[in-house]
């Protein structure tokens, strides 16, 4: 059992404190406002496996709910207002300098990004990753010690949109989800995904069932499936850099 399995007990305040900010504007189930802030000890995983990727979907067992997730847009867009990092893919390198209008790629390297490292932790703790990469910059003076600090990002315009979409970076895509590789016991890299429970998303509910989410797991799963190999590729050819290890 897990109470926030992505979250790790010293960021909890920091959790408490943006899923009060969303409750100022939002309606937040109390079992899903227990659950941000670790205060859940019945959560169990329910691994859903669609096409590619294994979901991680929480179940309270006491209440016998599943926690589901919705995006609220245009009504909200406050992971772009609460952007941590933008972490660039091979890809995302070539579309995006294209977009913004940059002859060549150093160019838009030394002007539009910087470099971040961080964590993230699956499987109950169970799976450390740790990822280097080039991530485009949120604000034009973006410092070191802003990396994975939430900030408004730069391209989110007045109204909720991307100035950048549909070329905007592929990380964006997959919010809420966190994803990581793991390598099955026949050698076959898998690729697992779970809710990230920052407090920043009013997109949480909860059901009965998951079937009112099926619809998005099955349109997430091809999109945590390509980014996912596009992170391969990206750190394959030297542009970033990522270590799995596994607590067994």
């Amino acid at each position: 059992m897990t109470s926030n399995p992505l979250i790790l007990k010293d960021d909890i305040e920091g959790v408490r404190e943006s899923i009060n900010n969303l409750r100022k504007n939002w309606k937040i189930e109390q079992c899903i406002y227990d659950l941000h802030i670790g205060m859940r000890n019945d959560v169990v995983d329910v691994p859903l496996t669609i096409d590619n990727v294994v979901f991680h979907i929480p179940k309270l067992l006491n209440d016998g709910l599943f926690v589901l997730w919705g995006c609220l847009w245009p009504d909200c867009h406050n992971c772009c207002d609460r952007q941590g990092r933008l972490p660039l893919t091979k890809d995302d390198l070539v579309i995006i300098s294209q977009k913004l209008g940059y002859a060549t790629r150093s160019n838009f390297l030394k002007n539009e990004t910087r470099i971040s490292s961080w964590q993230e932790i699956g499987n109950n703790g169970n799976v450390i990753t740790t990822l280097s990469m080039i991530s485009l910059k949120r604000k034009l003076n973006e410092a070191d010690a802003e990396d994975g600090v939430p900030v408004s990002c730069r391209f989110l315009d007045d109204q909720g949109s991307c100035k950048l979409h549909p070329e905007k970076p592929g990380v964006c895509s997959l919010y809420p989800f966190a994803s990581w590789t793991e390598v099955s016991s026949e050698g076959r890299p898998v690729i697992h995904a779970s809710f990230q429970l920052t407090g920043d998303c009013p997109g949480f509910y909860t059901d009965k069932s998951v079937d009112p989410m099926m619809k998005v797991l099955s349109e997430y799963s091809q999109k945590i499936f390509d980014y996912n190999m596009a992170v391969n590729r990206t750190t394959r050819e030297k542009f970033g850099f990522i270590n799995i290890v596994q607590n067994l």
